[in-house]
This record gives structure tokens, sequence and C-alpha cells, in this order.
């Protein structure tokens, strides 16, 4: 039991951590459509990523599938940027219930592809140990956790912004994603895997 304590807080740590920011900047652009009123979406998603991101260390642990950390490192802003873009094209009051499907299509992609990014980390973690399920197990309730509380922070904020300070959600989440956007290019162009390729 302790060690399963012990991958929870390594699993909050991992993602809580500010030096590691891109999963942050991913949950805080997928989260900035949505509000307090809007809980049952909220959860359909947080559900969706969970899974996703389970399944993809559950993958990636066990070697059922394996994919090379360069692309995973490149497709993680990708999927930041992205999410970001989205929000822009259709920043509207409306957003949050027009288009649910596609958040959760899309978060259920992008839930792998974070998954397959943590378990290159946890793989490191656990090497040459027998027992992988537990620690598994620990490792991804210590990210959901951090996940709920990362989404929770942008629904307070949110509700700040736009209840307190009377400023309109479309304003609220172009400005938020306009900035996930700009933070988001420098680690965009640092993993781009063909940046080294002479023409």
């Amino acid at each position: 039991m302790q060690e399963f304590w012990f991958y929870i807080e390594l699993g909050l740590q991992h993602v809580l951590d500010i030096n590691a920011y891109d999963h942050i900047l991913f949950l805080a652009a997928l989260a900035l459509p949505f509000t307090f009123k809007s809980w049952k979406n909220v959860l359909l998603l947080a559900t969706v990523f969970t899974f996703t991101h389970c399944l993809a260390l559950v993958f990636s642990v066990y070697e059922i599938l394996v994919i090379e950390a360069t692309w995973i490192e490149f497709l993680i802003p990708v999927t930041i940027v992205s999410t970001a873009l989205f929000n822009l094209v259709d920043s509207n009051d409306k957003l949050e219930d027009s288009t649910i499907w596609f958040h959760v299509l899309a978060t259920g992609f992008f839930g792998l592809i974070h998954g397959f990014g943590f378990s290159n980390y946890f793989k490191m973690m656990i090497m040459g140990a027998e027992d992988k399920l537990a620690p598994l197990l620990g490792f991804a309730g210590g990210i959901e956790i951090s996940q709920v509380i990362i989404v929770l922070l942008v629904l307070v904020l949110a509700y700040v912004v736009q209840t307190i300070l009377k400023v309109k959600q479309s304003i609220f989440i172009l400005v938020g994603s306009i900035l996930i956007i700009l933070i988001t290019l420098p680690l965009l162009y640092e993993t781009f895997p063909f940046k080294t390729v002479k023409f």
C-alpha cells in the first residue's frame, strides 16, 4: 500500500510540475469553453480522457503498442495548439453544447497521445519491476487527480472572470486560447522532428 501511494504522489507531481507545463496547457485549452453550468459535459470529457489516457499507459507498459518518444513529444504540443485553435474558430457562447461530440472524439484521441507521453516516463521508473499493475494503477490515479485539480482551477477562473468581472465567455475563450498558443509555439518548434533535416 505504501508503494501504491508513492506512485499516486509521483503521478501528481509529474503533472503539476510547472517545468512540465505541456499537460497543464492541454487541459487548460480543453476546459476553456466550459463553465460549472455545463458540469455534465466536463464530466463526460474527463471520463473519456481518463479512459483513453489509462488505455495508452496499459498498451505501452505491457508493450501491446509502442510509439517512438520523438513523435509523442511532438504530437503533445500539436494537441495543445489544435485544441486552442478549435476554441478560436468556434469561440461563441453556445460552443460547449453544439460541439460537445467533437470535443469527445478529440479528447479521446488526444488522451491516447498524452497517455503514451506519460508512459515513457513511467516505464523508466518501474524498469526491472516484476509487479507492474499496482504501480500503474497508482501512477494513473495520481495523474487523474491532478487533471481534476487543473480543470477545476480553470472552471473557477472562468467563473471569476465571466460572472464576477462580467467578461463575455467568447472573449475569455479567445484571450485564453491565444495565450496558450503563444506559450506552446516554442515547444512545438523544439520538438519538431524534421527541423534538422537539410533540403
